[in-house]
């Protein structure tokens, strides 16, 4: 009786480990599809510091530093603790403040803890929050702290006393927005531990496949592909945020400053994504070139 040809183990499950491997790298694709975003928004935006950094430049702009000094001014409430005739005096102190107010030495500072106190106000727990914020469905900004330079630098210029407000609360968004930040910060950090499954997965993909240079290639095709679908999201989410407007002009030209610069920022992680992703392309094409002359060879 004549006996089948023998076969390499190896060659038996060649079909399963190529499925696997193709199987993780999927994985791993659809895991960093979300990962790297939640990482951006939660490095950027959840956190004080990064949200700090990121709308910082906002209070070097020219036509957003102009408006919002004019708002911060037009919130001192000089009637209150002025007499009327006084009041009217006080009135050109208070306008040359607010043409002054960026070129003030605690200008930066200020601004700095506006934005400070702006992110504690949204990301904070709601019963941490003061009623006025409480009641509040919107995002809020708190400009307190430049309210705070300006009535300082009014006292001292009239020599009269003014009392600066504790919260200067302006909104910046629609109502119910709230509720997505605070989905978003509970969310956002996800993504790390998604992000340690798309490199689990990865890895497990290169150690399954016998051709691994394949791999590589499919991995960078993948990158370069969720680079593009992030830029496109990028794009589609930033029309949506500014093609609502509040009825506030300062808290729209913040909005949108702080819309474009969000989107600056996360396409300088889009465009890494884009070249790691061109890199393990031409690692993966250059190793099974090398590897198909070695075995020719």
């Amino acid at each position: 009786m004549s006996q089948l040809p023998a076969r390499n183990p190896d060659q038996l499950g060649t079909p399963l480990r190529s499925f696997v491997s193709a199987l993780a790298v999927i994985l791993g694709l659809l895991l960093s599809a979300i990962a790297v975003p939640a990482i951006w928004v939660d490095s950027n935006i959840v956190q004080e510091d990064g949200f700090a950094a990121l709308a910082a430049p906002l209070g070097k702009d020219p036509t957003f530093q102009k408006r919002l000094a004019t708002a911060a001014v037009a919130s001192i409430d000089t009637a209150g603790s002025i007499p009327g005739p006084l009041s009217e005096l006080v009135r050109p102190v208070l306008e040359s403040a607010a043409a002054s107010l960026t070129g003030l030495p605690g200008y930066p500072a200020a601004w700095e803890e506006t934005l400070r106190k702006s992110h504690r106000l949204n990301f904070a727990a709601p019963a941490t929050l003061p009623p006025d914020a409480d009641s509040a469905t919107s995002v809020t900004l708190d400009v307190a702290p430049l309210v705070a330079l300006v009535t300082k630098q009014v006292s001292a210029k009239a020599g009269v006393p003014l009392e600066a407000p504790a919260q200067t609360l302006v909104n910046i968004g629609q109502s119910n927005q709230r509720q997505l930040i605070e989905r978003v910060a509970v969310y956002a950090p996800v993504g790390y531990s998604l992000a340690i499954g798309a490199g689990i997965a990865f890895l497990l993909a290169l150690l399954v496949a016998r051709r691994r240079w394949k791999v590589l290639a499919g991995i960078g095709i993948g990158a370069l592909a969720l680079a593009g679908l992030w830029n496109l999201g990028s794009s589609w989410a930033s029309d949506a945020v500014v093609g609502t407007a509040s009825g506030n002009e300062v808290a729209d030209l913040f909005k949108r400053e702080f819309v474009a610069a969000s989107t600056a920022g996360f396409g300088s992680w889009i465009l890494a994504a884009a070249i790691t992703g061109a890199a393990l392309l031409a690692a993966g094409l250059v190793a099974g070139i090398i590897g198909a002359r070695a075995r020719k060879g």
